[in-house]
């Protein structure tokens, strides 16, 4: 029978992927946990860091673990994306209707305040969803 693959925390993910994936989750790490402070809270599930409020918020997906759907890089996909005005333009959608999101590949390519401006809007759009 197959071993079902689990990474349960921060140190077996960066066990598990290569260095420049590693920079680029803790650096979007550092951000979200930054606008976050306190409103939301961060778990491991589907084997990636996972962002939550009073309902899923965002993830950050290296392409190294299995079924993110995405060949290199590392992206941060917002679970109601769709729903957020995205005044700049930050995020993409493809073919989930709901989840949007953005991949990068090089630690340039990050635009921290575009990405703290689209954290703020998905935090305050959190908001009006009642605890579960």
């Amino acid at each position: 029978m197959k071993e079902k693959f689990k990474i349960k925390s921060l140190v077996e993910l960066y066990d598990f992927i290569p260095e420049e994936e590693r920079i680029l989750v803790d650096v979007l790490r550092q951000i979200v946990l930054e606008v976050f402070k306190n409103q939301a809270k961060e778990k491991f599930s589907y084997n990636v860091p996972f962002f939550y409020g009073n309902r899923s918020i965002c993830l950050i997906w290296p392409s190294t673990v299995p079924r993110g759907g995405i060949k290199s890089g590392v992206m941060i996909a917002f679970w109601y994306g769709s729903s957020l005005e995205d005044k700049n333009d930050f995020l993409r959608s493809g073919t989930n209707r709901q989840i949007f999101y953005r991949i990068f590949k090089k630690l340039d390519e990050i635009d921290i305040s575009g990405l703290q401006e689209i954290l703020k809007e998905a935090l305050e759009f959190d908001q009006t969803f009642k605890k579960k």
